[in-house]
């Protein structure tokens, strides 16, 4: 009796905690209007970082495959929107068409990736990804001529904001008497396809695929002894990561209203990547958890450094670009010896690392 009251009484305590977090998920934007809405384009952008971090986990934390290159699947979906939503072509197709489209093509490129790496490993798989990236970069920086693609370097401007049924996400109305601004509209469909997202990252890890790309990152020969094919859920890991990287490419071009090939650099993927490691890698609360921590605490470092240096010095002093990297550098290398699973890892992958120190030990 008294267990099943135990059973009923966690039940509980859980529902009431989901219906605090969503609550407090609701009212987060109106709360940060009231401070500005540069801090609501600041929570979209982490949503954004969330997904892009979500499916790079897939490849590094669940399949073990180390991608370098991640950020052309962003660009890929961002480009497949600004094409085909804009003057640029003459083109003002429908989300429900764009969107599925910009999803297909990255999951295309995704597998493109993959096929030529099934036998690549460490160093040299991240070699080649990288190389990926920097391809599919500079051809959207080079694609102006002699047929003029991707409007080269200048990029693509006067983006269609995302709509539907004559709702405009990129544009402030009031409804039922609110004013709500585009950013918060953004913000509700991000958060949205975010949990759509986390959904079927978790369903997933919890199937038999998920189960195999565990294998794989574990020992691959022992996996493909087993009977899986390891060829198919390796390039199945690249497709899936990909598709998530064009969604959030999709959405940034329509949140935007402009791309270029500047946005898709090295550093962004490498940004990503440390998302994932620093939150916990293969743990979907550990990933979320990164990207929220290394795109909001820019900003906020932003915000801080520059008055406090004009109060002590009465001038700035050291750029906070600069003294972020100093302290996201200096962060990276506390994590590396602290807690080297991640800020928030898996039990299971905790559990590794501990057997292994301790094992290196003995």
């Amino acid at each position: 009796m008294s267990l099943s009251a135990a059973r009923s009484d966690v039940s509980l305590n859980v529902w009431l905690g989901i219906a605090l977090f969503g609550t407090v998920l609701a009212v987060l934007p109106f709360v940060l209007g009231m401070v500005g809405q540069s801090w609501v384009r600041t929570i979209n952008f982490a949503l954004l970082y969330v997904m892009l971090a979500l499916g790079l986990n897939i490849v590094v934390g669940f399949a073990g495959l180390l991608d370098l290159g991640y950020i052309a699947f962003y660009a890929v979906g961002a480009y497949v929107w600004a094409l085909l939503a804009s003057p640029h072509f003459g083109l003002h197709l429908p989300f429900w068409v764009v969107l599925p489209a910009g999803v297909m093509l990255a999951a295309f490129f995704g597998t493109i990736l993959g096929a030529p790496t099934l036998k690549l490993r460490g160093d040299y798989l991240a070699i080649v990804t990288l190389g990926f990236g920097e391809i599919v970069r500079i051809f959207m920086n080079n694609l102006n001529a002699p047929i003029n693609i991707t409007n080269g370097p200048q990029g693509i401007n006067r983006i269609d904001t995302f709509s539907a049924g004559g709702f405009y996400f990129g544009r402030t109305q009031e409804i039922l008497g609110f004013r709500i601004t585009g950013p918060e509209k953004y913000y509700y469909l991000l958060l949205l396809l975010t949990i759509i997202i986390v959904v079927i990252c978790a369903r997933l890890q919890n199937s038999r695929i998920g189960r195999a790309w565990e294998a794989v990152r574990e020992d691959e020969i022992a996996a493909k002894a087993m009977g899986i094919n390891t060829r198919n859920i390796k390039l199945l890991a690249f497709s899936m990561g990909a598709s998530f990287g064009g969604v959030a490419g999709a959405m940034f071009a329509s949140m935007q209203g402009f791309v270029s090939p500047e946005s898709f650099s090295l550093t962004e993927s490498i940004t990503v990547l440390c998302m994932v490691v620093l939150g916990g890698m293969g743990h979907i609360p550990g990933v979320i958890l990164g990207a929220i921590l290394l795109s909001v605490f820019p900003e906020l470092l932003r915000a801080a450094v520059v008055p406090l240096q004009k109060t002590l010095f009465g001038d700035v002093i050291l750029d906070p670009e600069g003294i972020r990297m100093l302290l996201f550098g200096f962060a990276l290398v506390l994590v590396m010896i602290f807690r080297p699973a991640g800020l928030w890892p898996s039990a299971v992958r905790h559990r590794e690392l501990t057997s292994k120190v301790k094992g290196g030990q003995a």
